[in-house]
């Protein structure tokens, strides 16, 4: 082995090897690598311009949420969630990307900057060389470990979620390319450290002298090092300009798309739902200029990590949606169009179109897909927006239509009488209060399945009697109630979603109360988010369009509206609901509805209430955020699927088999009227009627609290 040299100041000549006429070829192919990315980035976001305008502000407080953007960026937190492996894999590659790009840019200021325009000497030299040298390394190491990690996981192991429709040779391109950059650069640092005589201040490029070592073991002396460098010095250059000018145009450039998306995303998005323009001539997506900028930054965006597509329920049991797949279909379709590859289409249809319409017909709108989303992507603003041209077009599906029709004639998707509303309070024995007629604390609203559906009746009873036994000030609205449309909007029907919302705040303005307590998380959702958002001023002067309200409800929030697990929350801890004593002997597990927890983030009011009722709970795997949906949320429960196994079967099951307490859990316990409905139907499709009993939250409490009497269950 050579005997290591030491100089008297540690630093080393950047362009060793090359003549000074390489040095400027090198320049020049630098620059027009960096004019050809920097055309790149400008013509790819000058085609967000083509876009639609955005009706939800995305660019105001810009610089908190570009420090927002940094922090989730940085601390990689979206690609942790349910995934140890890809989270480090994520985090490696991009801390030792980012550290990579600023060694190399202090390079670069050190030699253009520092020495040839100030004339100084140069700042890499000493210490500082030395500190340079080894972060360059380490973090250089945890780049290509990271790259390693994601070719092990694509080609090795093959996950599934990372192939499909979309994978093509850019991927491997890319994955390929980043793999060649991080061990060409240790290859070419093995080759200099050997050329130059291994001097003893390199000891600190560590992973580089380990190369050299192990290319003197192979043979390699230190002339052949220095012809070797020559070479690798040019290819290792050659393949890093040419991965930046080639950045903007192919799936690199989700590097600063995805940066771009989480700064411009929404912090309510798929609780709120953008509205349409009061100009009826306008078109949801007739074609691809009816999608706004932010939906197309959405489609490029996305880097078929298939995240989205692993968690989707509607995936799962069958159904023909894949969320990752709509939004790369949308964007293949518009890149197509513009290279003139594709021929004008109906963007979404009932077949030959870019989307069809039955997979828009599986979406649950649970925003499962969205929760998982490390980039932001707001899919279901581009879902609605494909479902409202489905409306437009008559394309709905025969359940839904049915559904629509009951909720204009009558205001309940049941097709019953408006009069009848109130009929479940009949076998009470006590009168439950009319808000129009007296001043309460809190209105409920009871909703469409507990005031119509002979089983959720059962939980508007309990919740009544719960009420009663915590002397509550509650009234109900009686036939003055419609649906509140939470559903109808995921569905695409604006215009009667608006007037069901305008119908109930008008009726919330004739009635004196504090608090609005909704039954259903969907009506607590779209009340809470989204009734604030309607200016129904720009539409009380359609003839077509009943609405008596003017202006916007509740915009500055002076009226709480809460879901009623968090209203009886409030009444246990202040000792209005007395529950200590009581204790009942189950074992039971709880599922979280997409509304109540994905949607608003309310994980602890129900758990508080059923550990009150001294219930052995057992959380589910997917629990809280990462919860399954029930199948019936965006109109499921109005539709008819052939899919095995049901979303609710398969809950069901997870119940039975893979909690803690397996087979030993004996009640499934709910806290929404349409997750109640969906898994009594799964309970009875999936074979469990003897192995489980589906029960709601105020169903355990009224039986702790021993009132079933009082509630009409006797």
């Amino acid at each position: 082995m050579i005997v290591p040299v030491q100089t008297e100041a540690p630093t080393r000549e950047t362009f060793w090897g090359l003549s000074g006429v390489e040095e400027l070829l090198f320049y020049y192919l630098a620059a027009v690598a960096i004019v050809v990315f920097l055309y790149g980035v400008y013509a790819r976001f000058a085609r967000y311009t083509d876009g639609a305008e955005e009706p939800i502000e995305r660019l105001d407080r810009l610089g908190e949420r570009v420090l927002t953007a940094a922090r989730l960026a940085l601390t990689n937190e979206k690609q942790f969630n349910r995934d140890l492996y890809g989270g480090l894999m994520h985090a490696f590659i991009l801390w030792g990307f980012l550290t990579l790009l600023i060694a190399t840019t202090i390079l670069a200021v050190d030699l253009e900057v520092w020495q040839l325009l100030l004339g100084q000497e140069s700042f890499w030299v000493g210490d500082f060389y030395l500190a340079y040298q080894f972060v360059v390394d380490a973090m250089g190491l945890l780049f290509v470990v990271g790259v390693g990690m994601a070719i092990h996981r694509r080609y090795w192991v093959r996950e599934g979620r990372l192939w499909g429709k979309h994978t093509s040779r850019e991927d491997d391109l890319f994955i390929w390319t980043l793999f060649a950059l991080g061990v060409g650069g240790f290859l070419l640092e093995g080759l200099r450290i050997l050329g130059t005589g291994y001097p003893a201040f390199e000891v600190v490029s560590f992973v580089g002298w380990g190369t050299a070592l192990a290319l003197e073991g192979v043979g390699v002396d230190q002339g052949l090092a220095t012809s070797l460098h020559w070479w690798a010095w040019w290819s290792h250059a050659l393949l890093a300009l040419g991965f930046v000018a080639w950045l903007p145009y192919a799936k690199p450039f989700h590097m600063l798309s995805s940066f771009a998306n989480v700064v411009t995303r929404d912090e309510k998005n798929g609780r709120r739902l953008p509205g349409i323009p009061t100009d009826l001539e306008a078109t949801s997506a007739e074609s691809v200029d009816d999608f706004t900028w932010k939906e197309l930054l959405d489609q490029d965006a996305c880097t078929k990590c298939g995240r989205c597509s692993a968690v989707c329920p509607a995936k799962a049991s069958g159904r023909p949606l894949n969320p990752r797949d709509v939004i790369l279909d949308l964007k293949s379709y518009r890149e197509g169009l513009a290279e003139g590859t594709e021929g004008e289409r109906a963007i979404v249809a009932d077949g030959g179109a870019v989307i069809d319409a039955e997979t828009m017909e599986s979406c649950m709108a649970c925003l499962a897909c969205v929760d998982a989303c490390p980039v932001e992507i707001e899919h279901l603003n581009s879902f609605t927006r494909l479902n409202r041209q489905l409306v437009d077009q008559g394309d709905v599906d025969a359940g839904v239509q049915t559904a629509f029709a009951d909720l204009m004639e009558r205001g309940n998707s049941f097709g019953a009488s408006p009069d009848a509303r109130g009929a479940w309070t009949d076998d009470l024995p006590f009168e439950v209060a009319d808000a129009r007629e007296t001043s309460v604390e809190y209105l409920w609203f009871v909703g469409d399945y507990p005031s119509y559906d002979e089983r959720n009746e059962r939980v508007a009873r309990s919740l009544a009697a719960l009420f009663e036994t915590a002397d509550a000030s509650v009234a109900i609205l009686y036939e003055d109630e419609r649906a509140d449309g939470n559903d109808v909007r995921r569905l695409g029907e604006e215009f009667l979603y608006l007037e069901l919302a305008g119908q109930n705040v008008a009726s919330f303005e004739a009635c004196e109360f504090e608090t609005l307590v909704c039954t259903d998380p969907h009506a607590f959702n779209t009340i809470r988010n989204e009734y604030p958002e309607i200016d129904f001023g720009e539409w009380a002067d359609d003839p077509m369009m009943p609405i008596e309200f003017d202006g916007r409800w509740n915009e500055n929030g002076e009226i709480d509206v809460l879901h009623w697990t968090g209203a009886l929350e409030r009444l246990l801890e202040t000792g209005a609901l007395e529950l200590s004593g009581t204790e009942l002997d189950y074992t039971v597990t709880y599922h979280d509805p997409c509304h109540l927890g994905r949607y608003n983030g309310e994980y602890e009011a129900p758990r508080t209430l059923i550990e009150a009722t001294g219930c052995d709970l057992v959380e589910m795997p997917r629990n809280r955020a990462n919860s399954f949906c029930c199948g019936g949320g965006g109109g499921g429960v109005w539709m008819e699927f052939d899919e095995e196994p049901r979303p609710s079967e398969e809950r069901l099951r997870e119940a039975l088999e893979d909690t803690a307490a397996g087979s030993a859990v004996e009640k499934f316990v709910v806290a929404c009227p349409i997750c109640t409905t969906m898994y009594e139907d799964g309970r009875k499709t999936g074979g469990f009627e003897d192995e489980l009993e589906i029960v709601d939250v105020a169903e355990l409490l009224v039986e702790a609290l021993g009132v079933e009497e009082r509630a009409g269950l006797e």
